[in-house]
């Protein structure tokens, strides 16, 4: 397996100067609780410097609050009422599910794999993942976080991109988080696999590559939710696999340039400021 060339990110869609709203991109962002709502405000702020239109649901009734909350700090955005995400679905170019959503409890996770013994909160999310992945199978998707930690790999609709880290790996494929398995996998289930590690694998179903550089600052809450919005966001105009590359590539050299300044003094909402600067010469 090779290591990703930058080079190609010149393939990457750039909007038209007679372009008009929505014809770069719509995307929708499936996530959030009283718990982890901001989870979906860093995917948020991403994905709304790449794509025309970003649009957020959340099952949670009490996201609502949150989302006037999230309003007050980010702008480019439309929250939409739980009742009404079909219709948003379907105008959607791409799809992300998963940031904020509430998981198994970490004491039931054994139980929930192995015997279907699971506790009320990750079967919500789980149900959420199953239906809205069945119903709109169609769909780009994106899917990470949450709904990663309690579905099954073969929900995994074709040509969508997985984002798990290592334990989210062995939780969903059942084996070791190795490039050689991130491949197999992508194979198995025609789809894109992003594992994240020191040095990031993304895989489709026949190429592979390894995204290297980055730094310790990654480890830090929330860098996840970032690679997953811009992922979504560069999925809606482009093929699966040169998104997710360009994510994790773009990721890791926003890093690098935050360490340059700051070492390891920066969070998440610094990476997800950072980012489009890092894309930026490849939308000119």
């Amino acid at each position: 397996m090779q290591e990703f060339d930058s080079k190609t990110l010149k393939n990457l869609f750039k909007p038209g100067a007679a372009s008009t709203k929505e014809d770069n991109g719509c995307v929708m962002i499936v996530g959030g609780s009283n718990l982890f709502h901001g989870a979906p405000l860093l995917a948020l702020k991403t994905a709304s410097r790449v794509v025309d239109m970003v649009f957020f649901a959340s099952p949670e009734p009490s996201v609502g609050q949150a989302a006037a909350e999230i309003k007050s700090q980010l702008s480019a955005f439309i929250w939409i009422p739980w009742e009404q995400k079909e219709e948003y679905l379907n105008k959607s170019d791409a799809v992300l599910v998963g940031p904020g959503l509430k998981r198994y409890h970490s004491d039931r996770n054994r139980l929930c794999r192995d015997q279907r013994v699971c506790d009320r909160t990750g079967e919500m999310t789980k149900k959420l993942t199953h239906q809205l992945l069945a119903d709109f199978a169609g769909k780009q998707w994106v899917i990470d976080a949450g709904s990663l930690q309690v579905m099954e790999a073969d929900e995994i609709p074709l040509g969508a991109i997985v984002t798990p880290n290592k334990k989210e790996f062995q939780m969903l494929f059942g084996c070791p988080p190795t490039p050689a398995n991130a491949a197999k996998m992508a194979q198995k289930y025609r789809c894109v696999v992003v594992l994240k590690d020191v040095v990031m694998t993304v895989c489709s179903p026949d190429q592979g590559v390894l995204v290297g550089g980055g730094n310790a600052g990654l480890t830090k809450g929330g860098t996840g939710d970032v690679l997953a919005g811009l992922a979504v966001a560069l999925a809606a105009k482009n093929e699966p696999f040169l998104a997710a590359c360009a994510a994790a590539w773009a990721v890791k050299k926003a890093a690098e340039q935050l360490h340059r300044q700051a070492g390891f003094a920066y969070n998440a909402d610094d990476l997800a400021a950072k980012v489009p600067a890092v894309l930026g010469k490849y939308f000119r």
